[in-house]
């Protein structure tokens, strides 16, 4: 029998013991609890180490500012989470002759998301299409001036937009394009929308596939000139006077004279289907057009130098095959599926899973890589018509969530070192 003295020492050691355990117990790395929060700080320039801690903590929120799922209850996700980089929530696909109506929505939404985390970065995206509509849509005198036109009183161009060869006219469907930056009303329009974006709070663009857009411009003098109006602007004009610009980058990046264009890169995941296990999906250096280990390195916008500049991999949407839920279907399909819709049809448990397994994948593959998490996505599911993912808790606000937030806590909250 333990002698009554020697009972209270062993009590009393457990008690440290478990007192110790519960004190380093993985928490929210953003977290009050946490003992070595992320820095999130920057001004007119960004480190490396605040660039990816930002990464780090990235979330596709897509159509977040524009009337896409409930505002207060996606709010409520992102800060229990701890969500930083709050990616696409600005997300318009053609449709200008809606774009002021979208604006002066967003105008009023943004304050509330910065009213529950300051730190919060939003991303709007300038995607590869210009439709017809955006003859619709008047050019401001300040986007004449900052070009070095003159002004007058017109609305923008759509076929002056395009690459004169035809290239990509009709690209989408009829009336919807690919504009080519090296035409001026192309980098008018770029410009206008980024200076707007701004304006707005907006602190991060996403340029969509720019390699489809400079066919005209293989020294990359159009875009460079672009990008540099759009952060002449955001050093005047946005909260922390820089905009973060990134772009899908199949071949690496945009490199001029050893500058990057972008502030960092991003791209698909590219996951593999196992055929001869259902609905399974893996990540395999490599495989398709990957971006792992592809990176391009140079001077970054903010002055510092790498190897690689860091990256994010999204779980993408592009739409259905025409045997949605069957394997084999070539390309980069998923079962038939795109990446979120395929992600879509797992279950729960599983999501959560493969979130994880990505999530360490991804880092220990390539160190310069980010996964961003799946919050708020368009997909197309024919076979149960669904065509929205919701990572939020299921309630009355968000009925069709699928409450993947949990897992997306657990994640982050586990992972405590930058």
């Amino acid at each position: 029998m333990l002698h009554p003295s020697r009972f209270v020492v062993a009590f009393l050691l457990l008690a440290e013991v478990n007192s110790h355990r519960a004190a380093s117990a993985p928490t929210p790395a953003d977290s009050p609890t946490a003992s070595t929060p992320r820095d999130y700080h920057f001004d007119r320039a960004i480190s490396r180490e605040v660039l990816e801690n930002y990464l780090s903590r990235s979330i596709s929120m897509e159509g977040l500012l524009n009337g896409r799922g409930d505002l207060d209850d996606n709010i409520r996700m992102l800060k229990e989470t701890c969500a930083k980089f709050i990616g696409r929530a600005l997300c318009l696909w053609g449709g200008e002759a809606n774009l002021m109506h979208n604006l002066d929505r967003a105008r009023e939404q943004v304050p509330k998301v910065h009213a529950a985390d300051p730190d919060m970065i939003l991303q709007a995206c300038i995607f590869e299409i210009v439709t017809t509509q955006v003859d619709q849509v008047p050019v401001p005198d300040w986007a004449f001036r900052a070009l070095g036109m003159p002004a007058e009183k017109r609305n923008f161009r759509y076929a002056d937009m395009l690459d004169p060869s035809g290239r990509h006219k009709d690209h989408w469907r009829r009336g919807q394009s690919v504009p080519d930056v090296s035409r001026a009303e192309t980098q008018l329009w770029f410009y206008f929308l980024g200076a707007s974006y701004i304006d707005l709070g907006i602190e991060a663009i996403h340029f969509g596939q720019v390699e489809l857009m400079n066919g005209n411009d293989r020294d990359l003098a159009h875009y460079a000139r672009v990008l540099d109006l759009i952060r002449r602007h955001a050093a005047t004009h946005a909260r922390r006077h820089m905009i973060l610009c990134d772009a899908h980058v199949p071949h690496g990046g945009f490199l001029r004279d050893g500058h990057l264009l972008m502030d960092f890169h991003s791209f698909p995941l590219r996951i593999k289907e196992v055929p001869a296990r259902p609905m399974e999906g893996i990540l395999e250096l490599g495989f398709s057009d990957g971006l792992y280990g592809r990176s391009k390195g140079g001077i970054t916008p903010s002055g510092w130098s790498c190897d690689h500049l860091p990256y994010l991999v999204e779980v993408d949407n592009w739409g259905a095959s025409r045997h949605p839920g069957q394997p084999g279907q070539g390309g980069i399909w998923v079962w038939g599926y795109d990446e979120i819709t395929w992600f879509a049809h797992l279950d729960q448990k599983q999501r959560g899973d493969w979130l994880r397994y990505a999530w360490d994948w991804v880092r220990r593959t390539d160190p310069a890589g980010h996964l961003e998490m799946p919050g708020s996505r368009t997909m197309r599911s024919p076979l149960d018509g669904r065509h929205w993912y919701y990572a939020n808790r299921p309630s009355p606000a968000v009925p069709q969530g699928l409450g993947d937030e949990a897992a997306i806590r657990a994640i982050w909250g586990a992972d405590t070192a930058p």
